[in-house]
């Protein structure tokens, strides 16, 4: 295969691996850990005491994206290169510096079960730590979006979806920075993450039903 002619069987494995990281994220996040995550330290406690097995099952989930994600930096890397080696490798380690953080941001989150008895305020207090690590990784992504809508733009994906990943890296940084230094208009910034769900998944699809790049 020509380095300018990508295989079409890495762009859709990119495809799969940004499926599994879409579905795994958002269900980890919305659908399991997010639902206790609500109210007041003490109802937020009392709601992680009595669903451990889904706060396990979250990390799960999260753990899979994570792995995924590693995955796909490398591929992307591969698929991208033929473009512009040097964007491509910056790119791949800033997705990898995301995934550490990620990593370490579960660790935190893991260690839940364990001090939700003796300490219920403090186990609430780590998963806020989990959520600024995860928001201090996604500084980290969102310059990898900036760099990957700049290979995409020169690449055979169409422009539409290239300026929807750089669009996202701006949502990213924007809903970061708004957690680190104004965390109460963080409801204000939410909404737009609806961005990145879009265009994330139009570039996954691209990537499994057309597979070029």
């Amino acid at each position: 295969m020509s380095p300018s002619r990508p295989d079409p069987r890495q762009a859709r494995l990119a495809g799969g691996l940004y499926l599994t990281i879409i579905l795994c994220g958002l269900s980890a996040e919305l659908l399991l850990r997010g639902p206790l995550l609500q109210g007041t330290p003490a109802q937020i406690a009392e709601a992680l005491g009595a669903n451990i097995g889904q706060l396990r099952l979250s990390l799960i989930a999260d753990t899979v994206m994570l792995l995924a994600d590693v995955a796909l930096a490398l591929v992307f890397f591969g698929l991208l290169r033929h473009i512009s080696e040097t964007l491509a490798l910056a790119a791949m380690v800033f997705r990898l510096g995301q995934a550490v953080l990620i990593g370490t941001s579960l660790m935190i989150l893991a260690s839940v079960p364990s001090v939700l008895a003796d300490a219920p305020r403090i186990a609430v207090h780590m998963t806020d730590l989990h959520a600024i690590g995860y928001d201090v990784g996604l500084i980290l992504f969102a310059v990898n979006s900036v760099l990957m809508a700049i290979l995409l733009w020169r690449s055979h994906v169409p422009k539409a979806i290239a300026g929807g990943i750089a669009a996202s890296g701006v949502v990213y940084a924007m809903g970061s920075l708004t957690r680190l230094i104004a965390p109460d208009w963080l409801g204000m910034i939410e909404p737009a993450y609806l961005i990145p769900i879009i265009a994330e998944t139009a570039l996954c699809l691209w990537l499994l039903i057309w597979a070029r790049v």
